[in-house]
């Protein structure tokens, strides 16, 4: 049995369709199952045992067709017999068609069904969420393979090595970190502006952290962001400064995330540091962007370990959800002004009580 699942976006996104590979290797514990992914996402992918190898489609390969093809036709040689395509866009379709596996599994579109001979439709805002409808959908996916659905695992996992976790406590140590302390890391940036609290709002959220307990607190931002990263320090008080360890990175994906498993809590902009740290099994807060539909990746929300606020949950009437999801997006910046850390200042304190 050969399987290959295909998702080709952003971290979050890769990290949360391993649990179709983890759910695969149960039900066909002899197959070989490969993951396509971007090359900036395969860190996540590290010491999953249900990955047997990880397949790149190079930039410069999408953007070829006669690469494009010879690719396309390289995979069909593999001669897979399960293809699961949590993306769905035309260089996947055309992977898949020309594949030849016998099961061939995307979501409904108008035109999927080219493609694809089990086209699944996936849940809405109407619908009632178990975990998330980003878990729920992909959970979706592994139906037309009669799955037990109590023998399901929805929880995606990253794995550490021994290496990695002492690398992260070398740094630690070398950063002087009191190991008396509980560590709270700050996700302080989103993907895009668009998915960024505002600089000001989030020192207000990091000083309510630094004012809750004595706790060490670490920035998570990319080098090129260190000049908004800066702006957040400053805004901050002198107290609050004195417990962050403004300089304490990791120097790649997989050095952030053995860095990640030694803290105790994350709270921040949604993104991947979220998904990561739920990944590893940290109780999260999140802030949401106005523009992202909260139901769909506040994932295993049980408001005790993983919380997360919305503008929608203290002021609906100012999301117009008819609008077109571009428009609310554009308009993010301004919808972001309405959602003071003073609405959750409470439930960022509920959250640290019960976790730390």
């Amino acid at each position: 049995m050969k399987i290959l699942v295909i998702q080709q976006k952003r971290i979050g996104d890769v990290l949360i369709s391993t649990i179709l590979c983890n759910n695969l290797k149960k039900k066909y514990p002899e197959s070989t199952i490969d993951f396509m992914c971007y090359s900036n996402c395969t860190d996540v992918l590290i010491g999953n045992p249900n990955i047997d190898s990880v397949i790149v489609l190079e930039e410069k390969t999408r953007k070829s067709y006669l690469s494009l093809f010879k690719f396309i036709f390289k995979m069909r040689s593999n001669k897979y017999d399960i293809l699961i395509d949590v993306y769905g866009k035309l260089e996947t379709n055309l992977i898949t068609i020309f594949s030849g596996a016998d099961y061939k599994i995307s979501y409904h579109k108008w035109y999927s069904s080219l493609f694809y001979n089990h086209n699944m439709k996936r849940f809405d805002n109407n619908d009632e969420t178990k975990y998330g409808f980003a878990i729920d959908n992909r959970l979706l996916l592994l139906k037309p393979l009669n799955i037990d659905n109590t023998l399901i695992d929805p929880f995606p996992k990253l794995h550490v090595s021994k290496e990695e976790d002492q690398e992260a406590i070398a740094l630690l140590n070398k950063h002087k970190v009191s190991k008396d302390r509980k560590i709270v890391m700050i996700s302080l940036l989103g993907s895009e502006k668009s998915k960024t609290y505002p600089l000001e709002y989030m020192a207000k959220v990091v000083d309510y952290v630094a004012e809750n307990k004595d706790v060490t607190i670490l920035f998570n931002y990319f080098p090129n962001q260190i000049e908004d990263a800066q702006k957040v320090f400053n805004f901050c008080s002198k107290s609050t400064q004195e417990k962050i360890h403004f300089d304490l990175l990791g120097s790649n994906l997989r050095s952030f995330i053995g860095i990640m498993n030694q803290c105790d809590i994350i709270i921040g902009n949604d993104g991947g540091a979220i998904n990561m740290a739920k990944a590893l099994n940290k109780p999260s807060f999140t802030i949401f962007s106005p523009y992202v539909k909260k139901n769909d990746w506040a994932t295993f929300e049980d408001g005790l370990q993983n919380i997360s606020v919305h503008l929608n949950d203290f002021k609906p009437e100012l999301i117009n959800e008819s609008l077109p999801h571009k428009e609310i997006k554009n308009n993010s910046a301004i919808l972001y002004q309405d959602l003071n850390p003073e609405l959750f200042k409470s439930q960022i304190d509920f959250f640290m009580t019960r976790n730390l």
